[in-house]
């Protein structure tokens, strides 16, 4: 009995082993490879939309930056009015393959200019961001925890900076992880179950019995992050920076068939003010732009190569934009509507959508076209299958993202 125990309680206890691995050891061989998956990246500290979509061709823009804008010359042109930032080639790859979808002009009503509350409300799909205590992500986890082939989180955050309100949830279990290897099982647990007693004994007695099944469970999931960690056939191509990274992991975590639905991974909060570049934009915001937009298409690359890309959809957003007019200090200040990335085997590629006028202005921002809060509803109902209006709160219009 002590020894069994024992196994039990290593196997149980063991931080190495959290329950939606168990979860997936268990159910290891269901066919998931139907089940759609949702990435999303949180570019922190609003991102200026006007300087990733670019409407070089305006008068309006050309004078309302004049030390931060960019020409035809220097663009990505997209269109013969729009265009991508320099540093975007990763992105003009994408979008030339049909992979890449822009989503212009995304916001809701009565956004705050503060960051946190800002921030909450896209968290909270409500611009009463004190409404809820739980995120829309995390609603949409507890949704999909009672589906059959789900894993026993349905949802995990993929990063250092603690884990973001959206996936705060009523009753599913919602993990944070910063690399596949440390899911792994703690060194001699593997060979607990050998330690137990043999023969007829081990047959008969329900403890022994308990124990050898979980213990099975614990080998197998170790054995999925195990395979995932060594590259289980994860494809190279990644840049060597902590976004690209995470990515990496998320796509390891694909491929082990874990069981999760909905990853969240986060650029910008890790460093100084992230995309809140009020003085001194261009260097720090032309970093962040080539980081978001090689590490998106590494990951795609890396997915497309092994026929998992129209499985997944991976989608950005920011908590507001920026003013179009620059602030002096070679910098901008907080503004509303801004750009949103969607890219996958499944959207429908290319603009959509208007961009918004650089002369009618909300408080000197653009004024949104798309509340964020269509954008989830298609992601919801559309793409994970979910009921969108329950985890919402209120039914919202689907937008056309998907290629057919």
């Amino acid at each position: 009995m002590r020894t069994g125990l024992g196994a039990c309680a290593l196997v149980s206890l063991a931080p190495g082993v959290p329950r939606f691995l168990a979860r997936a050891g268990a159910s290891a061989g269901r066919a998931r490879r139907d089940d759609t998956i949702l990435v999303v990246l949180q570019l922190s500290g609003g991102n200026d939309g006007l300087n990733t979509i670019i409407p070089f061709a305006d008068d309006a823009y050309a004078r309302s930056r004049p030390t931060l804008r960019w020409t035809g010359d220097q663009v990505l042109k997209l269109t013969d009015e729009l265009g991508l930032h320099p540093r975007l080639e990763a992105f003009r790859r994408l979008h030339d393959a049909g992979r890449l979808a822009v989503m212009q002009g995304v916001g809701c009503p009565r956004l705050s200019r503060d960051h946190d509350d800002a921030m909450r409300a896209w968290h909270v799909a409500d611009p009463d961001p004190d409404s809820r205590e739980t995120g829309w992500a995390g609603r949409a986890a507890d949704a999909l925890s009672g589906l059959p082939s789900t894993g026993e989180s349905p949802a995990l955050f993929v990063g250092s900076i603690p884990r973001p309100f959206s996936l705060n949830a009523a009753r599913a279990v919602v993990p944070s992880v910063e690399a596949v290897e440390s899911l792994r099982l703690p060194s001699g647990m593997s060979g607990e179950a050998s330690r137990l007693p043999a023969g007829p004994e081990r047959r008969v007695n329900p403890l022994i019995e308990h124990v050898d099944r979980v213990s099975a469970i614990a080998r197998n999931s170790d054995g999925l992050i195990r395979e995932a960690a060594s590259g289980g056939g994860t494809h190279g191509g990644y840049p060597d920076f902590p976004l690209a990274r995470d990515f990496r992991t998320v796509a390891q975590l694909i491929r082990a068939e874990v069981g999760v639905r909905i990853y969240f991974i986060e650029l910008g909060g890790g460093g100084i003010g992230g995309f809140d570049n009020h003085a001194n934009q261009a260097g720090n915001h032309d970093a962040l732009l080539e980081q978001m937009a090689t590490g998106m298409a590494a990951f795609v690359q890396d997915l497309a190569r092994d026929g998992l890309l129209d499985r997944v959809l991976l989608m950005t957003f920011s908590e507001f934009g920026r003013t179009v007019a620059e602030n002096g200090r070679r910098g901008t200040d907080h503004g509303a509507a801004a750009p949103v990335f969607l890219a996958g085997g499944g959207v429908r590629g290319g603009l959509h959508g208007v961009h918004p006028s650089l002369t009618e202005l909300d408080q000197g921002a653009l004024k949104h076209h798309v509340d964020f809060r269509e954008l989830y509803a298609t992601t919801l109902e559309t793409w994970l299958g979910l009921d969108a209006a329950t985890i919402l709160g209120d039914a919202f219009p689907t937008l056309d993202l998907w290629a057919t």
